[in-house]
């Protein structure tokens, strides 16, 4: 169904009917994107006039919602809304039967971005938005394929976080028999094992949800971990992925039976007991930070408290009035320290490099219940919220993340005048919270490039945190841990009762500790090595039916959302087994041509951007020889036409 289509069905994003007084929604209004409240006003009037007229937003940044438009204009939008709101609910709440079509669409796309999108991203917005169809990902070949083929055709899923559970859901669509493999206990993968004091996501809450199934619950723009994983258990009960699920069992290798065109996965359970699932296809949906990574430090067992890595974290341990130490400062190091700050008696955190972060005020606020009301209630706000979401931090453009040749970046702080001026506002903030504190500034200000590694954001926390008498940041690298705490190499011994090591994941070792084996005994492992690659980021030449959902280049460190990333990708995986199924196929699997020739694209490209810069030694992004598998260089527009459908002629068949 499509937008025009209103007249005779009423759209999924057209809101629920409006039964509130007119006080309400008069306080409501007073909570609103304006911007996004003046797009509605166009579906549910079919007066294009609404982003035609003088007021209008000034500009567009990432997470600031209103336009930067003057509290006046702001209060004559919601003084023209509000009777229009009141006779729409009092009539019925039947929109008009004309609705925008493509043109007015693009019109209202530049209208909230301020800036006219370029053509080629209009399609992806539309996709994303659920604007012209409210799910265009959705499996629509199921009845065009016998149901003998589809019935004989089991698939076998490694992971049920995001991404897995998102092809559980296109498996199920589709009528094909699927089993999904979860090494933990319940769905939502990242947000299942970090449960860690204050995780919670960096990319807002209305944008980090499935693009069919967007949440108008949210408590939080950024939501904390139990509000995520709540999120992912309740899509997989409302989809009935769950009867498909074996949690607390792990998947420890799967092999390649030439003979059989199939692949025998084998299990273990959580008791230890051991089975095999015979798959004709394998879809690995296992990501790349799911294997927490313990730093290589001496002495590391021989610590007599408490010890645990952040995504492991033991809640048992009370940390009330305890000296505790934390290794590494990250993303989730940023989230820690300000949380547990004030319980502890002391907190010493050890930093190996400084991390460039952007200000986000709104990083742990509430969403204000006049904005739940609106996404439930005004026709396709929360869409156009999305966008407002989405679009600035989309990745659409490259240009900032590119080296420039010309560029002198001899000292190594900047790749262009464009990146030396992100910096320069990166650093005025940082400046700005600090103040006069030298010592704390030479700590915290990067001396690489900004962007050139996962750059955080922060309401203020961070860096208040390390101004507090009873937390202290240490750059001096660590000697050897003993058993009561941390020696430094300059031969000082920090005290402390518990370490937390926040010190990230194994990323470049995609698929491990499994064991792969395709054709001819090859083992994936030993194929990839340090250098893991994939076409698309998905097949691999000599794995016949094996797919992957964030594999090798895919990781997005640019904008956009790995679940955006994930239903780019199992649309694609979906169009494999389409082919597949639909021609009688029993293997598929990548040309060697057409693997190489993308891989060597994508790191031609990698070469040219801001996180292969020769001044950045310490990066998760770099394998062991400085080189990066890990990221996709694409603007995501690009990435989501690639997948939109297999090519054929990429494809040996079988």
């Amino acid at each position: 169904m499509t937008v025009t289509d209103a007249s005779t069905a009423r759209h999924r994003y057209a809101g629920l009917p409006i039964t509130d007084d007119d006080a309400a929604i008069a306080a409501a209004l007073e909570e609103v994107s304006i911007p996004a409240l003046m797009c509605s006003m166009v579906h549910l009037t079919g007066d294009p006039d609404w982003v035609r007229s003088e007021l209008r937003p000034k500009g567009m940044f990432l997470n600031e919602y209103t336009g930067f438009m003057d509290p006046a204009d702001m209060a004559e939008v919601r003084r023209r809304a509000l009777p229009v709101i009141l006779a729409y609910r009092d009539a019925g709440c039947e929109l008009p039967a004309a609705q925008p079509g493509r043109a007015l669409l693009k019109e209202m796309m530049d209208f909230v971005a301020v800036d006219p999108l370029p053509d080629d991203v209009v399609p992806m917005m539309l996709d994303e938005m659920g604007l012209s169809d409210p799910d265009p990902h959705r499996v629509a070949w199921r009845e065009a394929i016998p149901a003998e083929a589809r019935e004989e055709f089991p698939v076998v899923v490694i992971g049920c976080g995001q991404s897995g559970l998102l092809t559980g859901i296109r498996l199920a669509e589709a009528g094909i028999p699927f089993t999904i493999v979860e090494k933990n206990g319940g769905p939502g993968g990242t947000w299942w094992e970090n449960r860690y004091p204050g995780a919670r996501v960096d990319v807002g809450s209305h944008f980090y949800c499935y693009s069919f199934e967007p949440s108008d619950h949210w408590t939080e723009w950024f939501s904390q971990q139990p509000e995520l994983q709540q999120y992912f258990t309740d899509v997989m009960h409302k989809h009935g992925i769950d009867q498909h699920c074996r949690f607390d069992t792990e998947v420890s290798s799967a092999t390649w039976d030439e003979t059989t065109s199939t692949w025998a996965v084998e299990t273990r359970s959580a008791d230890g007991s051991i089975e095999t699932l015979t798959a004709r296809a394998v879809i690995s949906s296992v990501g790349s930070l799911n294997r927490p990574k313990l730093p290589d430090i001496e002495g590391i067992d021989s610590f007599v408290g408490p010890a645990f890595h952040s995504a492991r974290w033991d809640h048992s341990v009370d940390l009330a009035g305890k000296r505790v130490a934390m290794v590494g400062a990250g993303a989730s190091g940023f989230q820690i320290a300000p949380t547990i700050a004030d319980e502890v008696e002391s907190l010493t955190i050890f930093q190996r490099s400084a991390q460039w972060m952007f200000p986000n005020p709104i990083y742990h606020d509430r969403v204000p219940e006049g904005q739940k009301w609106a996404i439930r209630h005004l026709p396709f706000f929360g869409r156009w919220f999305r966008f407002q979401q989405f679009w600035p931090g989309s990745g659409g453009d490259m240009s900032s993340s590119r080296i420039d040749p010309d560029f002198d970046d001899s000292d190594g702080q900047a790749i262009s005048s464009r990146n030396q001026g992100t910096r320069q506002f990166f650093e005025g903030w940082i400046r700005e919270q600090v103040g006069d504190d030298p010592d704390l500034l030479d700590k915290v200000i990067p001396d690489y490039p900004a962007t050139g590694k996962r750059t955080l954001q922060d309401n203020g926390s961070w860096l208040r945190c390390l101004q507090r008498d009873d937390v202290d940041l240490i750059r001096t690298s660590i000697e050897r841990i003993e058993p009561e705490g941390i020696r430094t190499a300059d031969g000082e011994l920090h005290e402390v009762d518990v370490i937390c090591f926040a010190t990230g994941f194994h990323q470049n070792r995609f698929l491990w500790p499994m064991t792969i084996t395709g054709r001819e005994g090859l083992v994936l492992g030993e194929v990839w090595g340090e250098e893991p690659q994939a076409h698309l980021g998905v097949t691999v030449p000599g794995f016949p039916n094996l797919f992957c959902v964030y594999g090798p280049g895919t990781h997005l460190a640019h904008g956009g959302s790995l679940i955006f990333q994930s239903e780019c990708q199992v649309a694609y995986i979906m169009g494999c087994l389409e082919l597949l199924l639909g021609e009688g196929h029993q293997t598929m699997e990548p040309t060697i041509e057409a693997h190489d020739e993308f891989n060597a694209r994508r790191s031609a490209e990698i070469k040219t951007l801001v996180w292969s810069h020769w001044s950045i030694q310490h990066s998760y992004f770099k394998n062991t020889n400085g080189d990066i598998y890990s990221i996709s260089p694409w603007p995501i527009h690009l990435y989501q036409q690639w997948t939109r459908s297999p090519d054929p002629t990429d494809f040996v068949m079988g």
